[in-house]
């Protein structure tokens, strides 16, 4: 949507996903993830963190299920979603803090120091969706493969 803030957040994850479901049915997660930024101090040659931003990151539908059942706590992620509008709150000490909130349109495990695995989800009816199933190859000739793109009786420039 037009004048959204959309950002990608580097992070760990600091709980487990929360899933939830409304009255309706419908499946949403909230994580929160944390960034810690990292500056090399040259003058001692040693690392020194930054103060931790956290974000609250939340999605929803089939997202949220997939978020729920393949990431935990201390997983390093890559998210990318829209911003929104801080909400401002008074800690138990009275102290005022403002939160940021997320709204995930794409997340997943930081392949920097780990490994992943993908297993697609089928959709209802079980089938997977694919861009390519109902593409048919364009065959002619008795070799096919010296130019499958390439169609005969088609006397027109292939763009």
């Amino acid at each position: 949507m037009a004048g959204e803030v959309s950002v990608t957040i580097v992070g760990n994850l600091a709980d487990d996903p929360e899933l939830r479901y409304t009255q309706g049915g419908v499946a949403v997660v909230s994580v929160r993830v944390g960034s810690t930024p990292r500056t090399l101090n040259r003058s001692t040659n040693e690392w020194v963190d930054g103060e931790t931003v956290w974000v609250r990151c939340t999605a929803w539908r089939e997202a949220a299920e997939n978020i729920a059942q393949s990431l935990t706590k201390g997983t390093r992620v890559v998210v990318t979603g829209r911003l929104k509008a801080p909400s401002a709150y008074q800690t138990a000490q009275g102290e005022a803090r403002a939160s940021l909130e997320l709204e995930i349109d794409e997340i997943g495990p930081s392949l920097r120091y780990a490994t992943a695995s993908v297993t697609r989800r089928s959709r209802e009816g079980g089938q997977v969706e694919s861009p390519w199933q109902d593409a048919k190859p364009q065959v002619s000739g008795a070799n096919a493969w010296a130019n499958p793109a390439v169609d005969p009786s088609v006397d027109e420039a292939p763009f």
